[in-house]
């Protein structure tokens, strides 16, 4: 051990009786949770690595800390898949061993230690809280990242007990509390993941906190786990599964604290989470590498404050690349670049814009992923909604498509939404209606994920597109048809809809190059500065047909059918 290594506690400063843990609205206490790592410790073996593959919070806890007794770092893997595992096995060797609390488990060609349920009432006496080496890698997070290619990343003791503290000190000062001790932590996120593991384990082995061993994901079990612990209680989730919570409609126990991680957050579901749950929302700031670095109150304000010592300064980016921006400071190792667009009001203050690798630009306008995102989930009806940038390109233009959940609204009725919130060249062509999104457990949506997710959709046979299209005032055509009565001719309505078939590479591969309209019926006239809301259909089986509505501010207008040109009308 080096002369300047300190050790430092496995647990803060705390009561021993108090609550560490509640498990089915049963407390644990932080003397039986000390048994408990004394027992496991001396099952693992000597030497190696652990991965930690527990879905019980409290289990996870106890094999954590049992590591870290036994002088061993923990792996901490996004998922338990065959692959994720063997992937693991390939770059650790052959010194990696598996606990989990699961008997089923499958861990091929590591050898598994079975967290069995030790929660019982009884704890030992005359335990001492373990100390533990601050320079020794306590936990390796094995996390997708935006781009979904897992990366390890390492992380030494004095850097989490540093990262608590901070968070700690804010979250302290913000509920009017000089400590967290009391307050009960319910998480909905996953404990491997950082965000997960510093906002409910380590928070609690380190802030005095205490936390629900379970992860409850539909809004009941949510509500039903939060009435199960005392007040005060803290919901630490992501703003995908606070929006699910809210708009389930079920009744919530209050809390005093919400934490969210960073995602396209709205001013209006934050304010909405703290009138259904009347407690603070906080989001928090950070990534993998970096640990938790900032926070804000969203309803409050956009501007980002740093935790403790920490500061940033913005670098020059490689070659044409943008800028870089640097946290260092406090409990960060050492300089740490994020990967997101800033605004410096100084060195501890900033506005956020988004992913470095999520800027866009469309006919010489920049805007950015997040950004777009953002209005996205903004427009009251749109349970969940993502912006893609295809590789095709139309026009020497790209065009964004925008993906929604939002079983009430339609095509038109998003885009003419978002034409009050965007400049006109980020309003999507194409709105593809979908059931759900194929977001991780914490909620992101890795840019590999949505890629596949789109190509898919747009690839299905079966799929429901629908694209808008807005009819201009001035269009040529309204001056001869008809004078006092303008409306656009129905070949230029086909028109449209060809031209919307097109944009789908799925109904151009159905019908062939040159379809044949079978079927058309004009209902209602299409006036100058509609809102043209189209809607596709493949007909399902071996038939090669695309059926289409197109709505005129919401009013059937044309309905009809095209055909691949070797059918029959």
């Amino acid at each position: 051990m080096s002369a300047d290594t300190r050790l430092l506690p496995l647990i803060a400063n705390r009561d021993l009786d108090a609550p560490l843990a509640w498990r089915a609205g049963v407390p644990v206490s932080t003397r039986q949770f000390l048994a408990d790592v004394a027992r496991l410790a001396p099952m693992l073996p000597a030497e190696g690595n652990a991965v930690n593959l527990c879905v019980d919070r409290y289990a996870f806890a106890v094999s954590l800390a049992a590591a870290l007794v036994r002088g061993h770092a923990s792996l901490l893997p996004p998922d338990a898949r065959p692959d994720t595992l063997a992937r693991l096995l390939e770059s650790g060797g052959s010194k990696l061993f598996a606990l989990t609390d699961d008997a089923g488990l499958a861990t091929p060609g590591m050898p598994r230690v079975l967290v069995e349920d030790c929660s019982s009432p009884e704890g030992g006496t005359g335990l001492e809280v373990p100390a533990i080496d601050g320079g020794m890698r306590a936990v390796s997070l094995l996390t997708s990242g935006s781009t979904g290619a897992p990366q390890p990343h390492a992380k030494r003791w004095d850097t989490l007990v540093g990262d608590v503290a901070v968070a700690v000190g804010r979250l302290s000062s913000l509920l009017g509390l000089p400590s967290l001790a009391g307050l009960t932590l319910v998480a909905t996120v996953p404990v491997q993941h950082s965000y997960g593991l510093e906002s409910s384990v380590l928070l609690a082995m380190l802030g005095g906190a205490a936390f629900d061993s379970g992860r409850p994901f539909f809004p009941a079990d949510v509500a039903k786990t939060l009435a199960s612990v005392p007040r005060p209680r803290a919901l630490v989730t992501t703003p995908f599964h606070l929006k699910t919570l809210l708009l389930s409609g079920i009744e919530l126990p209050p809390v005093d604290l919400i934490l969210s991680a960073t995602a396209p957050l709205s001013p209006q579901l934050a304010a909405q989470a703290e009138q259904a749950l009347g407690g603070v929302l906080i989001e928090i700031y950070g990534s993998t590498e970096s640990g938790q670095v900032a926070t804000r109150r969203t309803t409050q304000s956009e501007v980002w404050e740093n935790f403790g010592n920490i500061r940033v300064h913005a670098e020059p980016g490689e070659g044409d690349g943008p800028e870089r921006f640097i946290f260092s400071g406090d409990f960060l190792p050492e300089p740490t670049p994020m990967a997101d667009v800033l605004e410096l009001l100084d060195a501890r203050r900033f506005r956020l814009f988004g992913r470095a690798n999520d800027l866009i630009h469309v006919a010489g306008r920049r805007s950015s992923l997040a950004h777009l995102n953002y209005h996205l989930n903004s427009i009251p009806g749109v349970e969940d909604g993502a912006f893609w940038l295809p590789d095709e390109v139309a026009d020497g233009v790209v065009r964004p498509v925008a993906f929604v959940v939002a079983p009430t609204l339609s095509a038109g009725e998003i885009v003419a939404a978002l034409r009050q919130r965007l400049e006109p060249v980020f309003v999507p062509r194409r709105v593809v209606q979908v059931k759900a999104f194929p977001r991780e457990g914490t909620g992101k949506l890795t840019v590999r994920a949505l890629r596949e997710f789109a190509l898919a959709q747009l690839a299905e046979d079966d799929t429901t597109v629908q694209l808008a299209h807005a009819v201009p005032a001035d269009h040529p055509a309204f001056a001869g048809h008809f004078p006092g009565q303008p409306l656009l001719p129905g070949a230029l309505v086909l028109a449209e809809v060809m031209e919307a078939v097109q944009r789908v590479p799925a109904l151009v591969a159905r019908l062939g190059t040159h379809p044949t309209l079978a079927a058309a019926k004009f209902l209602a006239p299409v006036r100058p500065g509609s809102m043209l809301s189209i809607e596709l259909q493949p007909e399902p089986g071996a038939a090669r047909g695309v059926r289409f509505d197109v709505r005129c501010d919401g009013v059937l207008a044309v309905t009809g059918r095209w055909a691949a040109v070797q059918e029959s009308a």
